[in-house]
């Protein structure tokens, strides 16, 4: 149901894809409450009270992945910092069970899933508390009549500017060129300095990269990804 307050949102696609498999569904039964940051939305927390970040987390940073696919990133990047403290969101529900069973796999412990609309997430994300956030390869929402709903726009930049540290770091990736457009105007606007000084910093990947599958999808496809890089102002 609908809470009475809250308002429409939607800069994701489907919520849902093909059956789940029995060992899926048993990551979603047995480890997504565990894994959770918290009451998110706003059945759980109408209030819109602010998460603990320190319970979930210590003294760590904390980053943020918006919108993680199927979560190959999100796992790559808590491996490899097992320092940091990594929130990821997601409302698909086949992409939240395929990272469950990465977790399992992986043995990561430093990860927290919100499995549901990120816009949720960072109205209860404490302020100037992400010191990092990735936005990979977004639902481009192609058509000119939907770019409203796209995650780069105000009504979605803004929230993620208030909860971003200063100096904090925003990484998009993308392969739509309008996209790239809109990124490049929207996100300086949210009080961002794109930080590309010459042409490699965009096309070629972030040192510690690992491909996606929609990545991949894109380079089968004939398309270039971007990786543009911002930081917050300090």
């Amino acid at each position: 149901m609908t809470h009475p307050i809250r308002p429409h949102r939607n800069f994701y696609g489907r919520l849902k894809g093909k059956a789940l498999k029995k060992s899926q569904k048993a990551y979603l039964d047995e480890d997504l409450t565990a894994l959770s940051p918290g009451p998110v939305s706003w059945d759980e927390n109408p209030a819109r009270h602010p998460l603990d970040l320190r319970q979930l987390f210590g003294d760590r940073d904390v980053w943020l992945e918006i919108g993680f696919g199927g979560g190959e990133h999100l796992v790559h990047q808590a491996s490899e910092n097992p320092g940091v403290g990594i929130v990821g969101a997601e409302p698909y529900v086949n992409g939240v069970a395929m990272l469950l069973g990465k977790i399992r796999r992986a043995g990561v412990d430093n990860l927290a899933v919100h499995p549901g609309d990120a816009r949720d997430l960072m109205d209860v994300l404490p302020g100037a508390s992400i010191a990092r956030a990735f936005l990979l390869y977004p639902d481009p929402w192609p058509k000119a009549r939907h770019h409203r709903r796209r995650f780069v726009t105000a009504e979605h930049l803004g929230p993620l500017a208030r909860i971003m540290k200063p100096g904090a770091i925003l990484r998009v990736a993308t392969d739509i060129p309008d996209y790239v457009r809109q990124t490049l105007e929207e996100v300086p606007r949210a009080g961002f300095d794109w930080l590309a000084e010459r042409p490699a910093d965009w096309r070629l990947p972030w040192d510690d990269w690992i491909s996606t599958r929609y990545e991949q999808k894109a380079l089968r496809e004939g398309r270039v990804p971007h990786y543009l890089t911002f930081r917050r102002h300090g």
